[in-house]
């Protein structure tokens, strides 16, 4: 992964049914099958220090040098306190549960623990949504109650709101590039979480309510100064002239920062846009990958998909410039890179969830990449996808 850029991890949240994916990573074959709705994910960045722990036992002979500053909590689940390798941390975490509202409509309500810098302890929050710039100093966040006019900096040392941006449109969903310089907050006019009775679907044979699309555009705002520029960019529409997504169709940044994009059916799974709104062909160092996948630091390997089955949990490893499959490592999904030579993932227990039973019930992990070492990072999420303790990690450079 380049210096400076952002690494971000399929977020994922059930509520009555609703599933909701981020940015095109799959997990398994069942998880594919089920997914119904497309989550612009949310990005964060690293503290600096880091935090050293036990690691516990390692599978395989004794392994390439492990990354620096490594921070294991194998007992945690949640984390309380900092897990991070390398280059990369979790820096904040989020459950998800469905709520009733008024009129038989109901809304996908988020709950976000933040790193505290000063601590190293995760912290519970009251926003609806947040995201945290390269060097972890600043977070932007956004109150409940979305859409909202103004989006609160806060100082990650002490909590506190240090200024607020405000906004003509309502803004859904933040995103800081990835050198942290500018933000692109994605504008609607209803709650891109909500559920309405009037737009209901079909769920194991019962209506139930469904999400409305409603995005308006995206502001490209100066982080420093606060500069908004809006941009209008409706939800996107297929050949047939029907609205494709869910809810919340937030655009996000490329690898690079230079561009926008959006999920899509194309071959690179994505739509890209100039920041001035035009939609643009594909960059050529995304044409050739299937998953905007995170590229380690020296930038010749791509993470790509899961390629497991019944009899193994590995997911695939790109050349990041011709596609080409270089390596196999442990893991549901390989979320972002520790050095050139270790990634974080997902995995479920092989001695349980093979042949696929418990896929569901994983913990975070750091993998060599020749796939002969596993060193546990987290405790073992509930194999329960509808728990509302269920966590879902925010990782991020440091």
């Amino acid at each position: 992964m380049k210096s400076g850029q952002l690494v971000h991890e399929d977020l994922e949240g059930t509520a009555e049914g609703v599933r909701r994916a981020g940015r095109g990573w799959k997990f398994g074959v069942r998880r594919r099958k089920v997914r119904r709705f497309l989550l612009a994910g949310i990005v964060a960045v690293l503290i600096g220090a880091g935090v050293a722990v036990a690691l516990g036992a390692y599978k395989g002979e004794e392994p390439v040098q492990r990354p620096a500053g490594v921070a294991a909590r194998p007992d945690q689940s949640p984390p309380r306190q900092l897990i991070a390798a390398g280059n990369v941390a979790v820096s904040a975490y989020y459950t998800v549960k469905a709520e009733k509202r008024a009129n038989g409509d109901g809304a996908l309500a988020y709950t976000w623990s933040l790193l505290n810098t000063t601590t190293g302890r995760y912290e519970e929050t009251d926003w609806a949504r947040l995201d945290v710039a390269p060097g972890m100093k600043i977070a932007a966040v956004l109150e409940r109650g979305l859409p909202v006019h103004r989006i609160g900096m806060v100082n990650l040392a002490t909590g506190k709101v240090e200024r607020w941006i405000k906004t003509e449109k309502g803004v859904g969903g933040v995103q800081f590039s990835p050198n942290g310089k500018r933000l692109v907050a994605t504008t609607y006019d209803i709650n891109p979480d909500g559920l309405f009775k009037d737009a209901p679907y079909r769920l194991n044979g019962k209506m139930v309510p469904g999400p409305k699309p409603s995005r308006t555009g995206f502001y490209v705002i100066d982080a420093a100064s606060g500069q908004a520029d809006f941009v209008a960019r409706p939800p996107r529409k297929d050949d047939h002239g029907l609205v494709v997504g869910g809810g919340r169709q937030d655009l996000a940044w490329t690898r690079d920062g230079k561009l926008l994009w959006e999920p899509w059916a194309t071959k690179a799974g994505r739509v890209f846009y100039s920041v001035d709104g035009r939609q643009v062909p594909v960059p050529k160092s995304e044409e050739r990958l299937s998953s905007p996948g995170a590229v380690s630091p020296d930038g010749k390997l791509v993470t790509g998909r899961f390629v497991g089955g019944s009899d193994r949990i590995v997911s695939e490893v790109l050349d990041a410039r011709t596609g080409k499959r270089e390596a196999l490592v442990p893991g549901q999904q390989l979320l972002a890179w520790a050095d050139d030579d270790w990634l974080i993932a997902f995995r479920c227990d092989p001695e349980q969830c093979l042949p696929a039973k418990s896929e569901f019930r994983n913990q975070l992990i750091l993998a060599s990449l020749d796939g002969k070492h596993v060193i546990p990072l987290s405790g073992f999420r509930t194999r329960s996808l509808g728990d509302t303790s269920r966590w879902n990690p925010v990782l991020s450079i440091r």
